[in-house]
């Protein structure tokens, strides 16, 4: 037997839970770690917003061994964000292995300097991960451990050639881990399951913590509709699905005009751009998040209140990513269908949503108290969230609790600040140096 070389046990997960702010395991995370301490694979359904990271990642753990060197475990994700979101939940574990994330549109030269000596765990996308195994720069002697972390949306037709030639090069396999928030997806014989066990935690059934509802547009075109809408939802958390990039910029416009601050973000941004509408978004900065649906999958913002439906799903597992965004864990949410005159609501639903009636005036709701800042440096240059506190509360003046959400990135940061501190911290800071360096600090764009 290969497994629980890290000696997993109870007080060492009771220590990684409280770094996580968690008290216990729930059932599924318990049922995971125990099945796949068994011989033979795992599939794993879950509801989105279930805790299905920290079910395959403590598995991942109790297989992983202190004493060996090289790579040891491999995450495949479908996207970008999953990867950054997964990477983060690893090093909140404390666990002392080294991670690294591959994927498109970050830079591969970081990527190689990172690999040079190997992480323990490596976690990225199809298309990248598959470049640096041909380049050599992953050494895939000593990977044992696969998870195909929502294996129905990378295993598509789009990543099976890449996907058939990660795993054809992962010879020394004795363990691999599927999930999934759906179960009709087909698994090609090319992942190489081995006396798989399959576990099955999705309800089938609305969550009492989601509520849906429906709202109906006079026209065809419902932008305004959409605009009353979330005048009077107020000023919490929503997310808008579109159906197409070009929607979003739309969506997104329209409502600035009329007064509403939102951010968009869809799957044509550089990164830097992806990286700021997300930042604001999770900061408060932007309560208003209007995308296309990559960012139903892998998006983790917590407390997202609602998610509106500006443009019907185009299939069932699309209508169950959108809503896993919100009522995740024990939180509580609300789905908004928004129809026009020929729209009818899918077959699928579970029960007929209530309908939101929309006054005759809308009244805009209190703007956001928070503005985010932009910092020319990360963790490559050896700035913190330590360092940036300090040099907003000495050079700028700032209350602590006039400090938001930082995000530090590779090469740049992001540090949410009161609205109405925005001009004066500015001015102070704008021949001050952090860390010894004269760095760019503006509003994020």
């Amino acid at each position: 037997m290969y497994f629980c070389r890290m000696l997993l046990n109870q007080e060492l997960i009771g220590k990684m839970l409280s770094r996580l702010k968690i008290d216990a395991l729930n059932k599924l995370q318990v049922e995971a770690l125990q099945t796949a301490q068994q011989e033979g694979d795992l599939v794993l359904f879950s509801d989105t917003g279930s805790g299905k990271t920290l079910a395959f990642l403590l598995p991942v753990l109790a297989i992983m061994d202190e004493q060996v060197e090289g790579t040891q475990a491999l995450v495949i994700v479908p996207s970008r964000e999953l990867a950054n979101q997964i990477e983060q939940v690893f090093k909140l574990l404390g666990t002392g292995f080294k991670v690294t994330c591959c994927y498109g549109g970050h830079l591969r030269e970081t990527e190689e300097n990172n690999l040079i000596e190997a992480p323990s765990l490596i976690i990225g996308t199809p298309g990248r991960l598959a470049d640096h195994i041909r380049r050599g720069n992953i050494h895939t002697e000593t990977i044992r451990t696969l998870v195909l972390d929502e294996f129905d949306k990378s295993l598509e037709l789009g990543f099976q050639e890449e996907m058939s030639e990660i795993i054809g090069s992962l010879k020394f396999l004795n363990k691999r881990i599927l999930t999934s928030a759906t179960a009709a997806t087909e698994i090609p014989d090319f992942v190489g399951l081995h006396s798989a066990r399959t576990m099955d935690f999705l309800t089938g059934e609305k969550t009492e913590r989601l509520a849906l509802s429906q709202v109906f547009s006079p026209d065809k075109d419902k932008l305004d509709t959409l605009f009353r809408l979330i005048c009077k939802l107020g000023n919490r958390s929503t997310v808008v699905f579109c159906n197409h990039r070009e929607s979003v910029e739309r969506v997104s416009a329209f409502l600035k005009e009329k007064g509403l601050i939102n951010v968009f973000y869809h799957g044509a941004l550089e990164q830097p751009e992806r990286d700021s509408a997300l930042a604001k978004f999770r900061n408060g900065s932007s309560n208003i998040l209007v995308t296309t649906d990559l960012a139903a999958r892998g998006l983790d913002v917590p407390n997202i209140r609602y998610i509106i439906h500006y443009h019907l799903p185009t299939t069932e597992d699309v209508y169950t990513h959108r809503n896993g965004r919100t009522a995740r864990m024990e939180a509580t949410g609300t789905a908004i269908f928004i129809l026009s005159p020929e729209e009818s609501l899918p077959s699928y639903l579970p029960e007929q949503p209530d309908t939101i009636e929309l006054p005759d005036e809308a009244l805009l709701p209190v703007k956001p108290q928070w503005a985010t800042l932009f910092i020319s440096a990360g963790k490559k240059d050896k700035v913190n969230k330590v360092d940036i506190v300090g040099f907003f509360t000495n050079k700028g003046r700032l209350k602590k609790e006039d400090i938001g959400l930082i995000e530090v990135k590779d090469f740049f940061s992001f540090v949410a600040i009161r609205k109405s501190n925005v001009g004066h911290v500015l001015e102070l800071i704008k021949n001050e140096k952090l860390k010894n360096r004269k760095l760019k600090i503006d509003i994020a764009k």
